[in-house]
């Protein structure tokens, strides 16, 4: 194979996925047989095979149990805005990092007590072992659920505060800045990284995905005077969501 030359299953899958793209094979339109393709595309069983492969694992095109394969609906992909610090109007996060006054989200969560594992302590700058608040929330708009978040906080700066549990007490669920001013604990920056990778078994059944669907991973760490005291990892279907930064000029 020459430089630039691609190998028949991805001309084929190339050219059936302008077809789904362009309309000519509509959402729940039953995608043409092996057989089909083999003759159509003059190529072998094992090439149509391979190219049907590529189609599902894009998240394309879904098997349906004795019926075949069919063209998957496309979802409109919506956003998701994030904006760095809170405004001083206590706005909880998840209404802030919509930053739309039409969603009307939901969230639930669940914390409790763990040891770091040597990533998590890495990134808050402590001793692996050394005792954390692990926060896992399951964020919905309109019911839908539509991003996962876990947190870790050392319990060495908010162990035995009133904000020791995030969502509960005086500040429950108003966020890090707010619950860190709280104690005397000044939140003066926050970093993130935004990367993708295939979907966790458990991700995508909480998120609703397929196997093999590509999800946003946004690590996000709190910092007060060059200190982590929050870090987390927020989980988003790339299917259906874009994230849009709004960050201010100084």
């Amino acid at each position: 194979m020459t430089f630039g030359e691609q190998p028949a299953y991805l001309r084929v899958a190339g050219d059936l996925r302008k077809k789904i793209v362009d309309g000519s094979l509509p959402p729940h339109t039953r995608l043409p047989s092996q057989a089909r393709i083999r003759e159509e595309y003059g190529v072998s069983d094992t090439v149509a095979l391979e190219a049907r492969k590529v189609l599902m694992a894009e998240g394309l095109v879904e098997g349906r149990s004795g019926s075949g394969t069919y063209v998957r609906e496309r979802p409109v992909p919506r956003r998701v805005a994030r904006s760095g610090f809170r405004p001083p109007n206590g706005a909880t996060p998840f209404r802030q990092e919509q930053a739309d006054g039409e969603t009307r989200g939901t969230w639930e969560s669940r914390s409790e007590q763990a040891e770091a594992s040597v990533a998590v302590a890495e990134r808050l700058g402590i001793r692996p072992g050394d005792r954390v608040m692990c926060t896992r929330y399951l964020f919905r708009d309109a019911g839908e659920a539509m991003m996962l978040s876990t947190s870790w906080e050392p319990l060495a700066v908010t162990g035995r505060t009133p904000v020791m549990l995030p969502e509960e007490g005086p500040l429950g669920g108003m966020g890090v800045v707010e619950r860190m001013a709280a104690i005397d604990v000044v939140v003066d920056n926050v970093t993130e990284e935004v990367g993708a990778r295939p979907g966790l078994a458990e991700e995508l059944l909480a998120l609703g995905g397929v196997p093999g669907h590509v999800v946003l991973v946004i690590q996000r760490t709190y910092y007060a005077s060059g200190r982590p005291v929050e870090t987390a990892d927020v989980v988003i279907p790339a299917d259906r969501y874009r994230v849009s930064y709004h960050l201010p000029v100084k």
